[in-house]
């Protein structure tokens, strides 16, 4: 019996001054026991200082490339450059600042041919500065009008499979342009969650994500300007999301 051929994954890591963390983010990645995978890095600063860096870090690792833009774009579109210069059938996500567990790609890949799922993710840590918060979800999967109220995907937990993924995925908004991917693909497929903590998110410095504030300005554009809801059920989902994402945190 011919021995079935194994899917290459491939991981699409924007990047934008992350130097303190982005070689701990490869290393975790590299060190995955599944093997067959690219890790598409693309370059988002218009300064090269960080960029010959990281071209000096993976200059032995052929799985590797990197991608620089011409000018910044930011990460959502970043990742939609990443996506088009892929090649394989699956992709996964993960941001510069982020770690996997080292069976991360190996169980999620499983999960995902033993069920024919299309689009899963899973569990992570969020690493604080003086605790550690799980953020998991209590359902089976997450559909388009789960994650109106609450976006409890974390984006570097996700795997996909490409052939669901229109163009242009993501949009440039500065946050929240993961919660705008998941609604646009949730309108058709369903998000199902693998019950275990396979990442780990820190919390940085120099983080948009942890700018509550433009998550906020963010999180009403997503839902009016993107979704095209009527003005009234934008704010009403806006505070819903917002209560939701407060009480995850305690």
């Amino acid at each position: 019996m011919r021995k079935k051929k194994k899917q290459l994954i491939s991981v699409i890591m924007p990047y934008y001054q992350k130097i303190d963390s982005v070689n701990r983010t490869i290393k975790s990645i590299v060190n995955q026991s599944y093997k067959k995978f690219e890790l598409i890095i693309v370059y988002d600063d218009e300064t090269l200082d960080d960029y010959y860096k990281i071209k000096n870090f993976i200059r032995n690792y052929k799985k590797i490339k990197i991608i620089k833009n011409i000018k910044n774009i930011g990460a959502g579109k970043s990742r939609n450059v990443g996506i088009k210069n892929s090649n394989g059938n699956i992709i996964t996500f993960i941001d510069s600042d982020d770690t996997w567990h080292p069976q991360k790609l190996k169980k999620q890949l499983n999960f995902l041919n033993k069920n024919n799922y299309n689009f899963i993710f899973c569990g992570y840590r969020k690493i604080l500065r003086k605790k550690s918060i799980k953020v998991i979800t209590n359902s089976k999967y997450l559909d388009y009008k789960d994650l109106l109220k609450s976006c409890e995907i974390g984006l570097s937990t996700v795997m996909i499979k490409k052939k669901i993924i229109n163009n242009e995925l993501f949009t440039n908004l500065k946050t929240q342009e993961d919660l705008a991917a998941w609604l646009k693909i949730t309108k058709k497929h369903k998000a199902f969650f693998l019950n275990e903590m396979l990442v780990n998110w820190y919390k940085t410095k120099n983080s948009l994500s942890s700018n509550f504030i433009q998550k906020i300005c963010d999180a009403f554009k997503v839902f009016y300007f993107y979704q095209k809801l009527p003005l009234f059920k934008s704010f009403y989902y806006l505070i819903i999301l917002s209560t939701n994402s407060i009480k995850r945190k305690f």
